[in-house]
Order: structure tokens, then sequence, then C-alpha cells
């Protein structure tokens, strides 16, 4: 069985982005980043994996959920295909509308999220599967995450989005596996399910 992944960033306080949805507070250099493009390549978007002359092989995850909020953040940019490397698959509740902005390879559904991560880790090959965001999405997704990775970042947004969407939950779910701190104030910790 594959297990559904949650990696993501966090303020120490958490949120996963700040009151007016941005991220870009949270630190991009010092000595985690050696770690995530290590480990993590997998998670890179394919402009970033481009940029860098990195492969991706797909060890770690080779399939990605996000709503569409998360989605929507690259378009600004010109990104209308994150991670062409992973088998992306892109929650809605307004499919007729959204369908005409995303290229045909990536999945957009309006099909319950649940139900597509139980059917998706039920699939006899393949690596991990990575929850990317947001923090709403990951809520609805809460009872079937087997695995968090937390990139606890050291500020504090005060509000924002919550990790996961404001969903009252009980951390005995999890059991700590792994806490890996650096010198740029981040810390790794890394949870399954208890």
């Amino acid at each position: 069985m594959r297990e559904l992944v949650y990696y993501v960033a966090v303020s120490l306080d958490g949120y996963i982005a700040a009151p007016d949805h941005t991220f870009d507070a949270f630190p991009v250099e010092g000595d985690h980043i050696d770690m995530i493009l290590r480990d993590y390549t997998d998670t890179l978007p394919g402009v970033g994996l481009q940029a860098l002359g990195l492969t991706a092989d797909n060890s770690r995850f080779d399939t990605v959920l996000m709503g569409r909020h998360t989605y929507s953040a690259g378009l600004s940019a010109g990104v209308d295909d994150p991670y062409p490397h992973l088998r992306q698959f892109v929650f809605t509740r307004s499919r007729a509308t959204d369908a005409s902005s995303i290229p045909d390879h990536i999945t957009l559904t309006d099909e319950d999220p649940l139900a597509v991560a139980r059917r998706l880790k039920a699939e006899t090959s393949g690596s991990g599967i990575w929850v990317c965001g947001g923090g709403q999405f990951a809520g609805v997704l809460l009872d079937e995450i087997d695995r968090l990775i937390l990139k606890v970042n050291p500020l504090a947004f005060g509000s924002g989005i919550p990790l996961f969407g404001g969903r009252a939950y009980d951390a005995r779910q999890f059991t700590l596996v792994a806490s890996t701190p650096y010198a740029s104030g981040v810390v790794i910790n890394e949870y399954t399910r208890a």
C-alpha cells in the first residue's frame, strides 16, 4: 500500500501561509535547502528543476494532490504545469469553470478527495503520494494521511492558513519518528500515524 504524505513548510505557530496567502517569508537559503535538493527533489517544481539542472527520479513521490488554490499559486508566474514529472491531481468544487485553464494531462476533479486518496493508496505499484496543500484540503484528507513531514520555520505569522485548515485533530494520532534541526533554524519533524 502506498503512503499518503503531507510534506509542507509551516510556521512555529502552525500556519502554512500568511493571512494574505503568501509564503515567501519562509527562508529559501540555508543548510536545510541542501537537504531538500538532495532528499526531496521530487517536490521541486519543474521550473526549479530545470533552473538548477536537477532531475526528479520519483523515488519519494510519483503523485501529487493539491487543492485548486494551491495549483493557482503558480498561474500568476505563468506556470500551469507545476510538477510535470509527477502525476498531478487538482481538486476543485467548480470543475466546469476551471477545466479550460489546466493542461489535459493534469487530472482536474470534483470527486471526493478521500475516495481518490484511498484509491491511489491501494495501487500496487508506485512510490509515495504527496499532499502539496493547502491547509483546508489537508484537513479533508487528515484521516488518510500516513506521514507528516513538517518543515518548521523559525517565524510566526500570527494568523493565516492553518496546517489543517482549522480542522481540530488529536496530535496523538501521530508519533514523532525523526526530528532534524538545521543551522538555518528550520527543523524537519517527521511523524507517522500512530
